[in-house]
């Protein structure tokens, strides 16, 4: 029996249960009114168990949520992947163990997906629309060349809210409601007042050894303590400068990205990065793009200040590739194999700094690339060690108008 099938007759059956469990309790049957019969509520009745799929054998179920998850490679097919983990606990974590971090196999299932370092080699083409109105910003994976199209896979949203002081973007996992408060805020991006420097926070610690406690205290205040001393909701993960390039004397945009989370060994060979495993955050809101997994994150009134030098040592750094004065079209090029179309002082490539010693072969790939494609559409790129809520919160950086800076 083909997969699809498999997949069409899994959601009929379970779809059937539960029109029967929900007929049972509420008496919506073929009787009057008067006559209708109501399920007992002490006796719970659980659709999933009385169903076959639920009670596969371990083994047969493993090969066939294997065999879903090999063929099928892309969106929107790979959403059969994300509806098999619905299903009940025993599939859940039998595709969680299955699907593979981006890094490996290069797909983005799950939300976790997107704070994850992307494939190693290859580049993850998504984009990004802006909607000057709302001040919006929208990121997609891409699902073919044109990313002016409206079919691609919804990641994550962005909004802009100006500050006396300050410009904050907060990112989300909802496409509505892009709030702080609301349960899908995974980070941020804050500029400083003349928008030249940025830093990047993300709702949860990168460090795996950091744990997330309550006292009594915090629990009065509905306010959560993590140890060792990182406050919840605003973990730096990358610092983001422009430099001062007053009359455009040095000609196009020159910006340092300071990864905090990500250590410069990372693009040695057999280097590794931070990866996380889980949303930490557990509240019951639903997502319209990635229904299985939540989130959720409190607010922070005081954020921590930069990391000094000395605690930026070590840290992987990434700087815009220079580009190349071009005499017959009077204007600074960069190769980006066709993804981008329209000249703009927004474009910018990255690509690895070495630490020590002089430039490897691994230091000359461009970790992230931004170019501008259409009115208010603009190509987002990018790869391993960055995960895609970096390399979306870098991108909103170029954004803010930078008058000291061009």
């Amino acid at each position: 029996m083909p997969f699809k099938s498999l997949i069409q007759d899994m959601r009929e059956e379970l779809g059937s249960i539960s029109r029967r469990g929900f007929d049972v309790r509420f008496g919506y049957g073929t009787r009057s009114r008067s006559h209708r019969v109501v399920q007992d509520s002490s006796v719970q009745v659980d659709a999933f168990k009385q169903s076959c799929w639920a009670n596969m054998p371990p083994e047969l179920l493993r090969d066939v949520l294997m065999r879903i998850e090999e063929t099928e490679e892309s969106w929107p097919s790979r959403k059969n992947v994300v509806a098999c983990a619905g299903v009940c606990i025993n599939w859940r974590e039998v595709v969680k163990e299955i699907v593979k971090v981006p890094e490996v196999s290069g797909k983005l299932t799950f939300p976790i997906s997107l704070k994850q370092p992307g494939p190693r080699g290859s580049l993850v083409q998504c984009y990004i629309k802006r909607n000057r109105g709302s001040q919006t910003y929208y990121l997609y994976l891409g699902l073919n060349d044109a990313a002016s199209n409206d079919d691609g896979k919804f990641l994550l949203a962005a909004k802009r809210f100006w500050r006396p002081t300050c410009t904050d973007y907060t990112i989300s996992l909802h496409y509505g409601d892009v709030s702080k408060g609301n349960g899908a805020y995974i980070g941020k991006l804050r500029s400083n007042f003349l928008g030249t420097k940025f830093t990047v926070y993300d709702a949860q610690p990168t460090n795996h050894r950091a744990r997330v406690t309550r006292s009594r205290s915090s629990r009065l205040l509905n306010s959560k303590q993590v140890s060792p001393k990182i406050p919840t909701g605003s973990h730096q993960v990358a610092h983001v400068s422009y430099e001062l390039n007053v009359l455009g004397s040095r000609g196009p945009r020159r910006m340092q990205c300071t990864m905090d989370s990500i250590p410069a060994s990372a693009m040695e060979p057999g280097g590794t990065a931070p990866t996380q495993t889980e949303l930490l955050h557990g509240n019951v809101d639903n997502f319209p793009s990635f229904p299985f997994f939540r989130s959720k994150s409190t607010r922070s009134d005081s954020l921590p200040s930069g990391p000094s030098p000395a605690q930026r040592e070590g840290v992987l750094i990434l700087k815009n590739k220079a580009p190349r004065w071009h005499e017959q079209l009077q204007c600074w090029c960069l190769n980006f194999n066709g993804r981008v179309t329209v000249a703009s002082i927004k474009n910018f490539q990255l690509v690895a700094t070495p630490e020590n010693g002089p430039a490897r072969p691994e230091h000359e790939n461009v970790i992230l690339q931004f170019g501008k494609v259409g009115k208010d559409v603009f190509t987002m790129d990018y790869q391993y060690p960055i995960s895609a809520f970096q390399a979306f919160a870098i991108c909103l950086s170029s954004f803010d108008t930078k008058i000291a800076c061009e």
